[in-house]
C-alpha cells in the first residue's frame, strides 16, 4: 500500500520539539508559546506547569480547543488539579505529555481536523533564532 502525506496549506505543523526548542513549519522558537491549528501565541510567560495561572489558561481558552495538550519539557508534569479543573468544567480535555510526544500528537489531530492546542513549556527564554 503506498501512502501519500497531503497537508492543507494553511494548517500549521511542528517539525521538532525538544525540552529547549520546538520548530513549526520553519520557524524556531525558545521559549514558551501556544500552538492553535491556524495560529501560534509567542508572548506565552508560563516556563513550567506551576507558572500557569488564571491569566496564562484564559490565553489558552481563547483558542477555544476541545483538546489541550500541555508539552512540559523533556518529562510529562501534570497540571495541578486546579488548572485541569477548569478545562475539565468547559468539557476541554487536558492531556500532559513531553513536548515530543506533544508535538506528534498535535499532528495527528491536527491532521484529523480536530480543535487541538498545543502549549510548549520551555525553561530557555533566549532569544529566536
Amino acid at each position: 500500500m503506498l501512502l501519500t502525506e497531503h497537508r492543507n496549506e494553511q494548517q500549521l505543523f511542528v517539525r521538532r520539539a525538544d525540552a529547549d526548542r520546538v520548530v513549526v513549519i520553519d520557524r524556531e522558537f525558545r521559549s514558551s508559546l501556544i500552538l492553535g491549528v491556524e495560529r501560534v501565541a509567542e508572548d506565552f510567560a508560563p516556563r513550567s506547569v506551576s507558572d500557569l495561572d488564571q491569566p496564562a489558561i484564559k490565553r489558552i481558552l481563547e483558542f477555544e480547543p476541545e483538546v489541550v495538550l500541555l508539552g512540559t519539557g523533556a518529562r510529562a508534569v501534570f497540571a495541578p488539579p486546579v488548572v485541569a479543573a477548569e478545562f475539565l468544567k468547559r468539557g476541554i480535555g487536558l492531556e500532559s505529555m513531553d513536548n515530543a510526544a506533544a508535538a506528534r500528537t498535535f499532528n495527528v489531530l491536527a491532521g484529523e481536523q480536530r480543535r487541538v492546542v498545543a502549549v510548549f513549556l520551555l525553561s530557555e527564554n533566549r532569544a529566536q533564532a
